[in-house]
């Protein structure tokens, strides 16, 4: 009787599946047909706009009007906000093939919402490819937008170009700064390497969202061995896209020639001891609370592209902190390229 039960779990949760496969298929064709049907709304305001543009406000008188009707027909999802949501909409990408078909398909209408009201245009593209293929939900690219996700990873690789044989680079995945608004924790920690760290542990989820797409998490402290000594890494992650790990330290104060000359150890060891024959070479990261860009020059961080230092904060920039803080960093390299 237990084997019949078995087949029947077994049976039942196949169907199941199938059921959840065709659902999550019905709501990726409806939302796509739903945002190319508002793209084409969007197109036809403007056009009925332009054909009255000689009459003062007739744009809103329009918006007015439509909203009751649909409202009428439809019920809600028309109001005048969201009709003109809707136009702005075509405004932002007039082709739409813009959108590619494929990224719209997993994108809610809050996330495009969201992504529209970008002014930069590579930006937009940016979350509309991240979006879709890290299914993020609206709260996380809100979080995201607002911390400057693109634009913290974007100061990390103007100096650093590209070659045709780059499918993925170590800098393409490191931002400077790191935020962490995330963490019940002072902003001065100074000393407190191990505050900083178990609240990054006890907030993993949320960290990994912020180091970015293909991490996963290792160990902690992990102990490597040579013959005379241990030594104890604070945070070990995995890439799977760069196919190597990721080893950070935590410094809770100004970057020093000490903490680089010791993740540069780090690093090598970790290679020696601890890589795989299918791993690329090992990345570094070294988290601290601040960092002079003169002294980042003349270190081996200048020369290793494994190796990386950026600056952490516990507090949410606002935009003219984040866009002060980029303007500044790319500054000092400027200067100190020259």
């Amino acid at each position: 009787m237990s084997k019949e039960v078995n087949n029947d779990n077994a049976f039942f949760t196949e169907i199941s599946q199938l059921l959840q496969l065709a659902r999550s298929k019905a709501y990726q064709a409806v939302n796509t047909l739903m945002v190319q049907t508002y793209w084409q709304i969007g197109k036809r305001i403007v056009e009925k706009e332009q054909q009255g543009q000689s009459r003062a406000g007739y744009g809103d008188y329009l918006i007015t009007n439509l909203s009751r009707h649909l409202s009428n027909s439809f019920g809600k999802g028309f109001s005048e906000a969201n009709l003109k949501n809707i136009r702005q909409f075509y405004i932002t990408f007039p082709h739409f093939e813009q959108l590619d078909t494929h990224r719209v398909a997993n994108l809610s209408w809050t996330n495009i919402r969201l992504i529209m009201r970008l002014p930069d245009a590579k930006e937009r593209d940016y979350y509309l490819k991240e979006a879709a293929e890290q299914n993020w939900s609206s709260r996380v690219l809100e979080r995201n937008i607002k911390s400057g996700y693109y634009r913290r990873l974007l100061s990390t690789q103007q100096n650093i170009p590209a070659t045709e044989t780059d499918k993925y680079r170590p800098a393409d995945f490191i931002k400077d700064p790191y935020v962490a608004e995330f963490l019940d924790v002072p902003e001065d920690l100074t000393g407190k390497e191990s505050v900083l760290e178990n609240a990054l542990i006890g907030n993993l989820q949320k960290f990994l969202l912020e180091l970015g797409k293909g991490f996963s998490f290792v160990d902690r402290q992990m102990r490597i061995s040579t013959e005379s000594a241990h030594f104890y890494l604070d945070l070990v992650f995995y890439n799977y896209l760069l196919k190597c790990f990721v080893v950070i330290d935590l410094k809770t104060t100004k970057l020093s020639h000490a903490d680089i000359g010791q993740m540069d150890m780090y690093v090598r060891m970790f290679d020696a001891l601890k890589r795989g024959e299918d791993d690329n070479p090992t990345i570094g990261i070294i988290l601290c609370a601040e960092k002079d860009e003169t002294m980042v020059k003349y270190s081996v961080l200048q020369e290793n592209k494994q190796l990386f230092a950026s600056k952490y904060q516990t507090v949410l920039p606002s935009e003219e902190e984040l866009a002060d803080m980029i303007a500044d960093r790319n500054r000092k390299l400027i200067e100190n390229a020259e």
